[in-house]
Order: C-alpha cells, then sequence, then structure tokens
C-alpha cells in the first residue's frame, strides 16, 4: 500500500474516532509530509499509527498523539508564539506552523546538537524553516534569548517529574503549557498547565501517555 493511500487511511480513522478536535487540525495533518521527518529506513512506516525511532534513542510521536498535542494545545488564531521543548525530527513543529500560519512562529529547542541540525534540515526543506526557529540548549531553562519570551503556549514533548519553574516565568499571563508529567519510563499524565500570575499556574490532566525522558536542570539527569 502506498502512503498517500495510508494517510488517507488514518485521517479518516482519525474523524470516525473524532480524535482530532477540528477539521483545520486534519487539513495540516494532511499538508505535512510526515515521511519527510522520519529516518529513511522507516519510510514505509510513516502512516502507521504508532512512534517511530529517529536518532540518539529518540522517537518521533505516533500520529495520534501529534493530532492530541494540537487538538488540546488550543491554538487558536491569534497565537503568535509558541515554544517547543524536544525538536525532535522537526515534525510537530511543523505541524503547529501549518495550523498557525505565517503570522506565528515557533521556537523549538533540543538539547542534542544531532537532532537538532535533523529538524532543522527537515523544515527547511519542506518549507517551514521560515517559520520555525531550532536552537540547540537545555530546554527546562527557557529560550536563552530573553528578547523573544514570552510566549502563548509552551509544548514539552519529553516526560519530567515537574512543571519546570523557568518555562512558567516565560508564559504570558493566561497562557497555556502542555506536558507528560511523571516519571520517565511509565506511562505519565499529559497535564494542561494555566499560568494565572507571576509564578503560578494551575493544572489538570487531560489522558495517559508514554513519553521519553525530559533530561535538563528541571528534568531528569542523564540516562
Amino acid at each position: 500500500m502506498d502512503l498517500l493511500k495510508k494517510k488517507e487511511l488514518l485521517v479518516k480513522k482519525f474523524r470516525e474516532s473524532n480524535t482530532a478536535k477540528n477539521e483545520a487540525i486534519i487539513q495540516a495533518f494532511l499538508k505535512v509530509p510526515r515521511e519527510e521527518f522520519v529516518l529513511k529506513n522507516y519510510i514505509q512506516n510513516t502512516y502507521d499509527d504508532h512512534a517511530l525511532p529517529i536518532m540518539a534513542s529518540q522517537t518521533i510521536s505516533a500520529p495520534h498523539m501529534c493530532i492530541y498535542i494540537l487538538s488540546f494545545g488550543r491554538f487558536e488564531l491569534g497565537i503568535q508564539k509558541v515554544l517547543e521543548i524536544g525538536a525532535g525530527s522537526g515534525y510537530q513543529a511543523a505541524l503547529m506552523a501549518e495550523l498557525l500560519g505565517k503570522n506565528a512562529h515557533i521556537y523549538s529547542i533540543e538539547r542534542l546538537d544531532l537532532l537538532a541540525e535533523f529538524a532543522q534540515k527537515n523544515l527547511e526543506r519542506t518549507g517551514y524553516g521560515d517559520r520555525v526557529t531550532v536552537i540547540c540548549a537545555d530546554g527546562t531553562r527557557g529560550y536563552p534569548d530573553l528578547e523573544i519570551p514570552p510566549f502563548d503556549r509552551i509544548i514539552i514533548t519529553a516526560a519530567g517529574p515537574q512543571v519546570p519553574p523557568p518555562l512558567i516565568d516565560q508564559l504570558i499571563i493566561n497562557g497555556y503549557l502542555y506536558m507528560p508529567l511523571g516519571h520517565p519510563g511509565l506511562f505519565q499524565e499529559w497535564i494542561e498547565a494555566k499560568k494565572i500570575a507571576d509564578h503560578k499556574f494551575i493544572k489538570k490532566s487531560l489522558l495517559s501517555v508514554g513519553f521519553v525522558p525530559l533530561v535538563g536542570e528541571y528534568g531528569v539527569s542523564e540516562y
């Protein structure tokens, strides 16, 4: 079965199960070529609905999880700046850029040089390089260029034991942060944290997930 057919069948499944919050998310998924963000050895598995390895023991999330992130993320028009912690292959950033349009910019932090370079090349090749900036740093400490924050939304795509305080500080009041909260290696809770005042937020659990560890000063130690 060719990739286009697999993609169409997956979209049919998403529509029937109401996985996506709205049609705009489905259209973003259709527009972004996921096959450009996976390793060559796994291209035929691009639209299998499970995570795939990329490099350095990291993964690209399953398509349904990528859709959930968009659906829960309150990505409405008017959002201008999004911070992503964990660039991976760049695919989730491309989806966010496609969904939010050309007036928004995605800033993505990746701790591994190899992956940061991989993600940036993938984004440039697929036409999202001007809307997504990838840097290499400890994402748990926040965006290092302090002229860029605050952010409307922050997405963390790795599991940690706490919501990193520096990231809450870089969120606008009434902005939202999303992450898998819990111990790596087990299932975690995908949570929504709403900033209600300086250094203060309220959180709620949305669903059970399984993600790779969030490594950094406010995450877990090297593994």
